[in-house]
């Protein structure tokens, strides 16, 4: 496509950077890291400076994987001016298609940096695991066949950006992986998949022109928000299993204090296709993960102290 045919500057600057990195999802990243961390204190003495560059290491991660999507969306012709949550930096803004893909190169690099110090701080292996999440960050769009494309973008995303954030980021600081952790961490994985699940039912109609095979469009937008609300009824159960087994302490049943947020967004879902409904419910998934992973890692501090 011809530089000529983008359009036209809209907003300032600071504002189309700010919407590239979609602001909305990136606490699928802040959210497991802090709950990782928090579990660590249970064993251990936390390292604030191991925390902060996973925390950024984890957020460059995030930032470059929705650059990659922007990117290779508009390379394929999926992205138009009228599409609903994207950065629109490109089709919007008229920011040219390789700066956007040198920005996304950028966080990596940056990620890189922060990486090296955690290996040095913890272990080297922690390289390989780092350099497979990113490789997943780029494949997701990019690449010969994009994970976008498949019905397995929600199972990478709860994997990659929930569990194994949390696992990583509780290793750091503990040298070892409890059974605890990693119980803890499946209702993030599920949440975090919900967001991509989310964004998915709103591009069922524009994926579908677009040859994609997603989740979404396998199960039709009715069973898809169906599939949407067993993830965040599933997430919940899930607290009071741990709860009554004793995995983690009552205060953990905090999470109950979200349950509008995935209230709302199943209502957005079911109440019709409009633009304005879509993003409401969009924002209301991935508030559920933001609410519920801090609420979590509150029940699980004052469970500490107590």
């Amino acid at each position: 496509m011809s530089q000529t045919s983008y359009a036209q500057p809209k907003r300032p600057l600071k504002t189309v950077l700010w919407q590239l990195t979609r602001p909305h999802t990136l606490t699928a990243s802040f959210v497991p890291v802090l709950i990782g961390t928090v579990m660590a204190m249970y064993v251990g003495q936390v390292d604030v400076w191991l925390f902060s560059a996973m925390l950024f290491a984890c957020l460059f991660i995030q930032i470059a994987t929705n650059l990659f999507n922007e990117y290779y969306d508009f390379k394929r012709g999926l992205d138009t001016e009228d599409s609903v949550g994207i950065g629109g930096a490109i089709v919007r803004d008229g920011m040219k298609p390789k700066t956007v893909l040198q920005l996304a190169l950028a966080c990596y690099g940056l990620s890189l940096l922060l990486g090296v110090y955690i290996c040095m701080s913890s272990t080297w292996w922690l390289a390989l695991v780092g350099l497979f999440g990113m490789a997943i960050g780029y494949l997701y769009t990019g690449g010969p066949l994009p994970i976008a494309y498949t019905p397995f973008g929600e199972l990478f995303a709860g994997v990659c950006m929930g569990a194994l954030f949390i696992l990583i980021s509780f290793y750091i600081q503990t040298d070892f992986i409890t059974t605890e952790s990693i119980l803890v961490s499946i209702p993030i994985a599920f949440l975090v998949g919900a967001i991509n699940l989310s964004n998915n039912i709103r591009d069922i109609e524009e994926d579908t022109k677009g040859g994609r095979k997603t989740l979404a469009i396998l199960l039709g937008e009715k069973k898809a928000v169906y599939f949407l609300g067993f993830l965040f009824v599933i997430s919940y159960i899930w607290i009071v299993v741990l709860v009554i087994s004793g995995v983690v302490g009552a205060f953990a049943l905090l999470v109950f204090l979200s349950i509008p947020k995935p209230i709302r967004a199943i209502k957005g879902f079911v109440s019709g296709t409009p633009p304005m409904n879509m993003i409401v419910a969009m924002k209301s998934t991935a508030q559920t993960n933001t609410f519920f992973g801090l609420l979590l890692s509150v029940g699980l501090f004052i469970s500490y102290y107590l």
